[in-house]
């Protein structure tokens, strides 16, 4: 279960940790073809051993010895499962995304935000009210890489289900199985000087301000791990890209929220710019040669810790294409792997769409129980950025690190673990949900803490600053 922890302790050069003691997951809980509970396990103890160091080093005491609950971990990672609203579920994905049939093979799509489902419909020349069936039947008429390569260029979300040997064989998919599982370096740049060291182990990171410009899952939980540590964080969004609901109140506990209009309010473009010069961290999660990367490269604070989230990379052949877990899953071979029969259900609970040509059985694509890779890289990230702040006290120098979600797929893909038929996976029990008025959340994925600093504030209200 601690695999991947150690594996993350070389590729960074970091003294192996103090030992860890893991209380495993109950029976089929995270049930997969694939070790997803040593994943989960496995990103968490690294975040874990990471706050230890910090701790150490700033003179506070650790917790001795550490303890890894799986249940804990598990509930975490099936936030988005686990959340009640007035005692209700939510829907976890759009009615068009999903795996779709096509012409020679299967494709899965992404279309939960609105552009996007504007965007899918464009591809497929279809009109702004059309269904399920429709997109269905259109994909059907094309053929699964050729739907993926036009995707990429509209900015489209569809990729196509490929096989383990299929993805490993490609170009992109060689690039996501080298290099680290977290990228740590070095920056020319320093602190003038030093923060105060902080005083109370629980919140190891008071005093220092985040930045949070991500969206969607793996930059958020990043950063909900910072806010969990006693930093300030600050999320910045566009008001022309509304964030999901749901998706807000589950990863968006203890972090403040406002909305810049920097692409067309040049007053919100300089309020950016001010935020930017005063944090100790900023967060990305926007591709290679976007107006807000462009910016953090022209406006990054000298001495600050600069944390990205991509899903295929931030450099290599794929690293401007757009991604989400779902969608590195059907890429890498990970869907494959866990896919069944016809008839068989996606991870949304829905029918996968379409049929063979000539109306006999076909392999559905499946998925993991959760969506392991965006979680798996947020506590990833955020043990590199812990980690780096801990470097930062030896003079202030910057470091930028960085988590792919497809590396972290690549990593998923080579454990050693797999199981040939896993059980029906079950969810954590409401033993690792807390209750806010009428919002049930998991609780954190760190043993220490009950609970997080504060629910998630509404989405956008806050002001553009870093409250006193």
């Amino acid at each position: 279960m601690t695999d991947l922890l150690h594996r993350y302790q070389a590729d960074l050069g970091l003294a192996q940790a103090a030992d860890i003691t893991v209380r495993p997951v109950s029976e089929g809980v995270l049930s997969s073809t694939l070790p997803v509970a040593a994943l989960a396990v496995g990103a968490v103890a690294a975040l874990g051993s990471a706050v230890d160091r910090f701790r150490v080093a700033s003179g506070l005491t650790a917790p001795s010895p550490r303890v890894v609950v799986g249940d804990r971990v598990a509930a975490s990672f099936a936030g988005d499962r686990l959340l009640r609203i007035d005692g209700r579920p939510v829907a976890g994905f759009a009615a068009l995304s999903g795996f779709f049939l096509t012409a020679d093979g299967w494709v899965r799509t992404h279309a939960n935000y609105p552009h996007h489902r504007a965007r899918l419909l464009s591809l497929l020349e279809l009109a702004d009210d059309a269904d399920h069936t429709a997109v269905a039947a259109a994909l059907l008429r094309r053929e699964a890489l050729d739907v993926e390569e036009r995707a990429a260029e509209l900015g489209a979300l569809v990729v196509a289900v490929r096989t383990p040997d299929e993805w490993f064989g490609s170009a992109p998919g060689r690039f996501t199985r080298s290099g680290p599982i977290v990228s740590s370096t070095v920056r020319p740049d320093g602190l003038p000087s030093l923060p105060e060291p902080p005083t109370d182990p629980m919140r190891p990171l008071a005093g220092v301000r985040v930045l949070d410009l991500t969206r969607v899952i793996a930059g958020p939980v990043a950063t909900r791990d910072l806010a969990l540590l006693g930093a300030s964080v600050l999320r910045v969004d566009s008001p022309l890209l509304p964030e999901i609901e749901a998706q807000h109140l589950d990863t968006g506990a203890g972090k403040y929220s406002t909305l810049l209009d920097v692409l067309v309010d040049d007053d919100d473009d300089e309020r950016l710019t001010a935020l930017m010069s005063s944090v100790d961290v900023v967060v990305g999660g926007y591709r290679p040669g976007s107006y807000i990367d462009d910016h953090l490269r022209a406006h990054r604070p000298s001495g600050a810790i600069i944390g990205t989230v991509s899903a295929w990379g931030g450099r290599g052949p794929w690293a401007r294409r757009r991604g989400f877990d779902s969608l590195v899953q059907a890429a890498s071979g990970i869907a494959n792997m866990c896919g069944g029969k016809a008839g068989g259900r996606s991870d949304d609970g829905g029918k996968a769409g379409g049929r063979s040509d000539d109306g006999g059985t076909t392999g559905v694509p499946g998925a993991l129980p959760v969506q392991a890779l965006d979680h798996a890289s947020g506590h990833l990230l955020a043990a590199g950025i812990v980690d780096a702040l801990t470097q930062r006290l030896d003079g202030g120098i910057g470091r930028t690190v960085s988590v792919s979600l497809a590396r972290t797929a690549a990593w998923l893909l080579d454990a050693e673990g797999r199981v040939d038929t896993p059980a029906d996976p079950v969810l954590p029990t409401d033993e690792h949900t807390v209750l806010h008025d009428d919002v049930r959340t998991a609780r954190p994925a760190l043993a220490e803490y009950d609970d997080h600093p504060f629910p998630a504030r509404p989405w956008g209200r806050d002001e553009p600053r870093f409250p006193s």
